[in-house]
């Protein structure tokens, strides 16, 4: 069978596959794609069957071949920025007192509630450009920074058309537990009555939103109204996320396990039980390093005891405008390595395969696996160890999608 694309002489390739941590790394390989999904990875060079005038051949000399990196939790689309909270983060005010004085979450929802949506689409183009050149051509796309009808929707609709309209694919959740917006203060319940009875079962009707998170964090939304939420959410066919433990421990990790949810995100304050629960119950870990670095709260989410107890674990940018604003996974590799202590091949696997479980993709990308997308990325370095190793580079050469090459030499096609 003739190939449309073959890679030949890969340094590395990381295929990714399979449930063990490592990257399952073939040396001196090629890959075949065909139709846009992988027909063959293997060592050593294809046969010349597989060949024809028409089958595009990339020489991968000296480079190293990935999946498509997957980024399972971001806030892709907002409106405004938040770097005047920089002076007020070096005081080491925390987050809590800066949502507080009308900053953090609240000073997004200002400014996305006054953007358009085509305006927001601009912005968000602006950073799915960026992901694609530095890798990524999966990403999990939330609401929350509307709180309101009109809003939220505003922001599940300017995704569902980019998921159209841009190579990267936006899987989105609907965040609008994300905090109680201003006009709802003191009066959580009416705001979830609201989410119940008015925007939930709008985004399920219109399918603009695979899965609903909530923040269920100390003065946000309380465990026991998180498990409402969660409740309420699967009886609408929603699929269920949480961000879990980031600030203070709740045994978020343990009400995601309770519910199903196909992740629970954060977790750096989670409990020996609440890791185990994840581990019986394999609910993806994703663990967001970068905002731990942004935030210089000096600890990070135990990766290393989660792995060790069987949880499968992910790691993602958050990319959002106040607390881990950057859309590069790269950059977060550093953070994976030198915080949460993970080898290389620990942080490719987090951001492929394992980052492809937390969007219940995984049986369509996150590996270089026969029968699935050609989503792949050829990095400028021998092996994945200098991936991580050389940092603060971009080091993508090409990045291909569905099988067409979306990016040569780092701009896109």
């Amino acid at each position: 069978m003739f190939a449309d694309l073959i890679i030949i002489n890969a340094s590395n390739i990381a295929t990714c596959a399979g449930n063990q941590q490592g990257a399952g790394i073939i040396e001196q390989g090629y890959i075949a794609v065909k139709d846009g999904r992988i027909l063959e990875a293997a060592a050593g060079s294809p046969s010349q069957e597989m060949i024809n005038s028409s089958t595009q051949v990339i020489d991968a000399t000296g480079k190293t071949v990935t999946p498509g990196l997957v980024d399972a939790h971001t806030h892709l689309v907002h409106g405004g920025s938040r770097e005047k909270e920089l002076p007020l983060k070096l005081k080491g005010v925390p987050y809590l007192e800066i949502l507080k004085m009308g900053g953090g979450i609240l000073s997004s929802v200002r400014n996305t509630r006054g953007a358009s949506k085509e305006q927001l689409k601009e912005k968000a183009i602006k950073s799915l450009n960026q992901m694609l050149m530095h890798g990524t051509t999966t990403v999990e796309a939330k609401s929350g920074y509307g709180l309101d009808f009109d809003t939220e929707v505003k922001c599940l609709e300017a995704a569902k058309e980019l998921n159209i309209e841009h190579p990267v694919d936006i899987v989105s959740t609907y965040m609008g537990a994300h905090a109680i917006p201003e006009e709802f203060k003191g009066n959580t319940q009416g705001y979830m009555d609201f989410m119940f009875e008015k925007v939930m079962p709008y985004v399920a009707d219109n399918k603009l939103a695979e899965f609903l998170d909530v923040f269920c964090e100390h003065g946000v939304f309380s465990p026991e109204e998180s498990r409402v939420i969660m409740q309420k959410a699967k009886q609408l066919g929603f699929k269920l996320k949480i961000h879990a433990d980031e600030i203070v421990p709740l045994q978020g990790a343990e009400l995601a396990s309770e519910m199903g949810a196909v992740s629970a995100d954060h977790l750096l304050a989670a409990s020996d039980q609440g890791i185990e629960a994840m581990a019986m119950a394999r609910v993806t870990a994703v663990t967001l390093p970068g905002t731990s670095f942004y935030l210089m709260l000096g600890k990070y989410a135990q990766a290393r005891k989660m792995i060790d107890a069987g949880v499968r674990v992910a790691i993602a940018t958050d990319y959002n405008p106040g607390t881990s604003p950057t859309e590069s996974l790269q950059t977060i590799m550093s953070f994976a390595c030198f915080g949460m202590k993970l080898t290389p091949e620990e942080i490719i696997k987090g951001m492929t395969l394992n980052a492809a479980y937390a969007l219940d993709r995984q049986m369509e990308v996150g590996s270089i696996e026969k029968g699935k997308k050609a989503d792949l990325v050829i990095f400028d370095a021998p092996n994945v160890d200098y991936i991580v190793y050389h940092y603060g580079i971009n080091h993508v050469d090409t990045v291909i999608k569905n099988g067409k090459v979306v990016v040569k030499n780092r701009q896109i096609v």
